[in-house]
This record gives structure tokens, C-alpha cells and sequence, in this order.
């Protein structure tokens, strides 16, 4: 049993306001590249995750790790009798907190596994809904198809009218984690206005922002060094993705963005790059 966890970016992301639980109230343009982490499974006598890969050393293999947590919470919900117990593992290929949805995406592709060979009559909708208190992008993560996500995250609105599947991405990372929390806790509370207000998606979309890059900024100053370089390289966009590290450029043919790789590739090879197109 095999399942790919396809990176998540987002190309948009505005802060509207803190909530009393915690969390914050955003609106923003999920996009999902079409590689990422890999996940293997096969029937055993126990569950059990191995993770292999250039990141694995930075994720721990307990009770604890998404995969693990989706498995057990379709299982309590389904029975062991129809979700048997599992033998998996996990390729780590995008860097951990990164703002690439690493962690969502493979709780998503586990999700996706067990439906696929073992509760096929579930529909992404149900199985977004059951998975969606692990992780407000796992949510997003299930179906992996270009969204929009409003309150904190998990409320989603399909854009069928803003084609951007096939569209040549590149992503950047300074192999710098970046924490999710610190980033929110630090936005400046100024809400600078919603997202897609026009009729020209792409055009909005230029003209949006990431609410969350100057705070993310200001604790892993090598963001602004990849914003930088990627905006030199011709991107039709160049914006960080989440609350960072990560960056992505958008080009319109393979052979930019594929020049700009091999740009950075020479430039600064401590960089963690990977190329792509838009599912």
C-alpha cells in the first residue's frame, strides 16, 4: 500500500484577527505541489513507523507522530475489525517545520491509505472532517487540490475558477525550522484586509500577501535572502509559504523555473530546493 504526501504551500495568507481560543482567524489560498513525502504500509502484528529519508532524523517515530495519531483515530471510529494494524513507512523528504504542511500532509496520506484500502464508501469531505482536530491544514491536505481556507484553516471553499494546476513551482528552504506558534504570536494584530476581493483571481492573488512573513522574517532573517534571490529569477510570484522557512517561485514554463534551480543550485547549495508543478 503506497500514498504520497504532496507538499502544501500557500500563496496567500492573511491574518484577520486572534480568536479567544488560541488560535487565529485567516483566509488563505491552499496549493499543493506534486511531490513530497512517500508512505508504504503492509499489514503486520502491531503498528509501527519507520522513517527514512533526508529529514528523518528530525521527527520522532512515537505514539506521538501524525501518522500514528490518524491511524488510531480512524481505527477508534471504524473498529480494529475493518482498520487492521500496520506496519509503515515513512520517506521524509520536505524539511519539518517548514511551511510546507509536512506533518498535515502525511497524516493526510495516511488518512488517504486506510480509505483507499480498507473504508472505501468514505467521501474527502467526512474523511477531512474526522481528521481535521489533528492539525487545522490536515484538512486542506486530504483532497490536496488548490482551496480556500477561511477561520482557522479548516473551512474550505473549492476556486475552480482560478486554474493553477500545471504551474511550474520551485521551493526554497535555508534548512532553518521555523515554529508555527512564535510566528503567529508575533503578528503585529493589524488586520490589513481580506483576500480575493476582485474578479481577476490572478491578479488578487499578485497583489496578496503573507501576513506572517515579517514576523517569520525577524526570527530567520535567511527568508528575506531567499526572497530576494528569488525575485531576481524572473518568478511571476516569489512569496514565503505558511509561517516559513520555506519560499516557492511560480513561473510559466518548466524551462525558468529548471534555470533557476540550477541558479540557486550553484549560488547557494546549502539550500534545500525542490521543482515542481502545481496539481
Amino acid at each position: 500500500m503506497q500514498e504520497t504526501a504532496w507538499a502544501k504551500i500557500n500563496l496567500a495568507l492573511h491574518v484577520r484577527g486572534r480568536r479567544g481560543d488560541g488560535y487565529h482567524d485567516i483566509e488563505t489560498l491552499f496549493a499543493f505541489v506534486d511531490r513530497g513525502d512517500s508512505l508504504v504500509a503492509e499489514i503486520a502484528d502491531a503498528d509501527r513507523l519507520t522513517i527514512s529519508g533526508e529529514f528523518a532524523a528530525e521527527l520522532g517515530a512515537g505514539a506521538d507522530n501524525l501518522v500514528l495519531r490518524t491511524l488510531s483515530l480512524l481505527r477508534d471510529r471504524y473498529g480494529s475489525a475493518r482498520v487492521p494494524t500496520l506496519a509503515i513507512g515513512l520517506t521524509k523528504s520536505l524539511p519539518v517545520a517548514a511551511g510546507l504542511g509536512g506533518g498535515s500532509a502525511d497524516a493526510a496520506a495516511m488518512a488517504r491509505l486506510v480509505r483507499q484500502h480498507f473504508l472505501p464508501e468514505i467521501g474527502d469531505a467526512t474523511l477531512a472532517h474526522l481528521v481535521s482536530p489533528l492539525g487545522a491544514d490536515i484538512a486542506a491536505c486530504v483532497a490536496s487540490e488548490t482551496c480556500f481556507g477561511v477561520g482557522t484553516g479548516a473551512e474550505l471553499h473549492r476556486v475552480p475558477e482560478l486554474a493553477l494546476d500545471g504551474t511550474q513551482v520551485l521551493l526554497v528552504n535555508p534548512r532553518s525550522p521555523v515554529a508555527t506558534g512564535p510566528v503567529f504570536a508575533a503578528w503585529s494584530g493589524i488586520d490589513r484586509g481580506p483576500l480575493f476581493t476582485g474578479a481577476d483571481l490572478r491578479a488578487q492573488l499578485l497583489a496578496a500577501r503573507n501576513d506572517l512573513q515579517r514576523p517569520a522574517i525577524a526570527q530567520c532573517p535567511a527568508i528575506a535572502d531567499i526572497l530576494t534571490e528569488l525575485g531576481g529569477l524572473g518568478p511571476w510570484l516569489a512569496r514565503m509559504s505558511g509561517s516559513g522557512a520555506t519560499c516557492f517561485a511560480l513561473f510559466d514554463v518548466a524551462a525558468e523555473r529548471d534555470a533557476a534551480a540550477a541558479h540557486l543550485a550553484r549560488a547557494r547549495p546549502e539550500w534545500w530546493t525542490m521543482a515542481g508543478v502545481l496539481r
